[in-house]
């Protein structure tokens, strides 16, 4: 499998990325850059919600792989992001109630990989992730997938309370992993549902979990007190996947 080349490097092959529509995740600017080239591909940025950090050359020459950089490097999506009304869809033809993985915090492509690879595997329609403070859709990602990122569709959403809340008028219902919530086992996990995971060492956002209607909690018997993010949504997918068989 070929995983798409992600860096691209100097002014006009940014700027066209950006025209042709490519998804950029993150560009890198050559700190007090000013020029019309430069102002042109960060109004472009701005357009399209592309998140932009300006750096120190050292970091740019960093980054760089053909040393012909320009200051200024854009990191582009791997694969395609899928909208959410399509994640919907896919449970509608299936005939299933909507089940989708939402990540919050996340910034350890390994663990986004393997939470798209579990999504596959347990039947989950979509995975959903922040445009902040979160990794993309990138090589590593699509590795770690083991392939699942061609068949699980993954959406990238500006405000996850807000997705939450336009689902939840769509029926759908919330449960968040918590160390603090409810034994999982005592949760009602069946119907059209959103499993919201967050990273190990800051779990789910207040205010997204706020918008949660559940916290479940995965039972622990070891010395240590939490689980790696991909593993925890692993075993709460697969008690969804078991109550929804029952």
């Amino acid at each position: 499998m070929r995983y798409e080349e992600l860096t691209i490097e100097g002014r006009n092959a940014v700027l066209e990325a950006f025209r042709s529509g490519k998804t950029i995740d993150k560009l890198f600017v050559l700190e007090g850059s000013q020029d019309g080239p430069i102002r042109s591909i960060t109004r472009e940025a701005k357009k399209h919600d592309t998140i932009v950090n300006f750096v120190t050359k050292e970091r740019l020459d960093q980054l760089s792989e053909t040393k012909k950089h320009q200051g200024v490097i854009a990191f582009a999506a791997a694969y395609e992001y899928a909208d959410v009304e399509d994640m919907l869809k896919l449970a509608e033809e299936k005939g299933e109630p909507p089940f989708l993985l939402l990540l919050d915090n996340i910034e350890d492509p390994h663990n986004l990989g393997a939470i798209i690879r579990t999504a596959n595997l347990a039947g989950a329609h979509g995975v959903i992730i922040p445009k902040r403070r979160a990794v993309g859709l990138t090589a590593t990602v699509a590795k770690t997938s083991a392939g699942a990122i061609n068949y699980t569709p993954v959406a990238k959403v500006t405000n996850l309370s807000k997705t939450i809340q336009e689902l939840k008028e769509k029926g759908m219902w919330f449960v968040c992993a918590d160390m603090d919530g409810t034994t999982m086992y005592e949760l009602d996990l069946k119907g059209p549902i959103g499993l919201v995971i967050g990273s190990e060492g800051e779990g789910v956002g207040k205010l997204v979990k706020e918008h949660c209607d559940f916290a479940a909690a995965i039972p622990m018997a070891g010395e240590i007190d939490s689980l790696n993010a991909s593993v925890a949504a692993g075993v709460l997918a697969y008690e969804i996947v078991r109550q929804r068989r029952q």
